[in-house]
């Protein structure tokens, strides 16, 4: 159901390619991200929300700077972050609205595969509070072929909280909110080109 490392490394080398050629500021920033994965972009994300101290969701020029430095966005000098941060601070007030940002950034995806991703978290989230735990995967997700429940080395709890942290790869709080959620799928999606398989994978992984 996580993106399979054949997929992930698919992903990494058609964007470290890409970015050989790109020059359109936001579109760089983008595949250096996806680069690192299908979780590249929720990475960034989850840098820029430890730094956002007053949790106003939004950023200046100083914190975007220290983030890009600190996920270690090494080829995006301060000329590459002020021409960034100059494009996504649109009503020039000298922060970035930290979701306009990340809804900015994720690949362009056809409202039919939103549909699939949206479908699949909503049959995830049991409980329809938006947040996906263990218990909502419980009679979702089957814990019994896995090898190490097999082997009795984990327990059901175990296998299903490894299953969350791999959608949730940086802070690892056994939760899964629909815009995490969105952010892993939109960077499978960025790898695969054919609606059509991305459609077949989705209905096969969830059964929708």
């Amino acid at each position: 159901m996580a993106a399979t490392k054949r997929s992930q490394a698919e992903l990494q080398m058609k964007c470290k390619k890409a970015l050989q050629t790109t020059t359109d500021p936001v579109e760089r920033l983008r595949l250096a991200c996806l680069a690192r994965g299908a979780n590249g972009i929720k990475g960034l994300a989850r840098t820029f929300k430890i730094m956002d101290d007053d949790e106003n969701r939004s950023l200046d020029k100083k914190e975007f700077m220290k983030g890009m430095h600190d996920y270690g966005l090494t080829e995006f000098d301060k000329t590459h972050c002020d021409e960034l941060f100059s494009i996504f601070d649109k009503d020039k007030s000298g922060t970035i609205d930290f979701d306009e940002f990340l809804t900015r950034l994720r690949p362009a995806m056809n409202s039919n595969r939103k549909n699939l991703i949206y479908q699949a978290f909503r049959k995830l989230d049991k409980s329809g509070d938006g947040v996906v735990t263990i218990e909502d995967l419980k009679g979702v997700y089957s814990a019994s072929k896995h090898p190490k429940y097999l082997s009795g080395e984990w327990t059901e709890d175990q296998v299903l909280r490894q299953f969350l942290d791999s959608f949730d790869s940086d802070d690892k709080d056994g939760k899964i909110t629909q815009d995490e959620f969105e952010n892993y799928y939109t960077g499978v999606s960025a790898s695969i080109d054919n609606d059509a398989y991305f459609d077949l994978m989705m209905r096969t992984a969830w059964k929708l």
